[in-house]
């Protein structure tokens, strides 16, 4: 019996038996990109007139130092323009929000702007290498402002849950524009989630 067995074993496990197999192609489906909130109902905590909360944020400096800045000392004493967006590398946020900043930034300066900052939710590491993708060299023009976790993004009630999306953004920042002079905040353009519609460098000129 047990040479029977063993004599079947082999039979079964022999690398010249024909085996029916069909392989079924994995199937896959196309995602697009889009940072529209799982909810467009919640409200930012901050308004035109609030003193805006002092957080710390981070940035890589022009001989690659990691440099800390406080939200006070960004503003205190000065007219200063943050914007937001909800991620670095995001197609909106590279090829038109950022972009328009960059290309006005002189110009807001004329008009009295002491600081242009771009603000996300991203480490900064992350924010220093889209800085260069983006070809920015002077951080006199736009200031890439890490808000790694989302401390002052959620101190001023504008979080953006993107945790339903594919893509791993998880909870980032709503997109906005705002004019702060001496810490307050004057003008507010926030988006509703990742739209682009009103905070970008021309609208903020228009309110100079």
């Amino acid at each position: 019996m047990a040479a029977s067995a063993l004599s079947f074993s082999r039979v079964l496990f022999s690398p010249s038996t024909s085996l029916n197999l069909r392989l079924r192609r994995p199937t896959t489906t196309s995602l697009r990109f889009s940072s529209a909130a799982r909810s467009l109902s919640v409200n930012a905590t901050l308004s035109v007139g609030d003193k805006l909360p002092d957080a710390t944020l981070s940035y890589f400096d022009a001989s690659d130092e990691l440099q800390t800045v406080s939200v006070s000392a960004l503003t205190s004493g000065k007219k200063s323009i943050l914007f937001a967006v909800p991620g670095a590398f995001t197609p909106t946020c590279s090829q038109k929000h950022v972009p328009s900043f960059i290309a006005k930034s002189a110009e807001l300066k004329s008009k009295g702007v002491d600081t242009v900052a771009c603000v996300s939710v991203n480490d900064a590491f992350v924010m220093k290498e889209w800085k260069k993708s983006l070809g920015v060299t002077d951080d006199e023009a736009v200031l890439f402002l890490s808000d790694g976790n989302g401390e002052f993004t959620k101190k001023i009630g504008c979080e953006l849950d993107l945790s339903d999306k594919p893509i791993g953004l998880g909870v980032r920042s709503r997109r906005y524009a705002m004019l702060v002079e001496d810490g307050v905040v004057k003008v507010l353009n926030l988006e509703e989630g990742g739209a682009f519609t009103f905070s970008g460098a021309e609208d903020m000129l228009k309110v100079l």
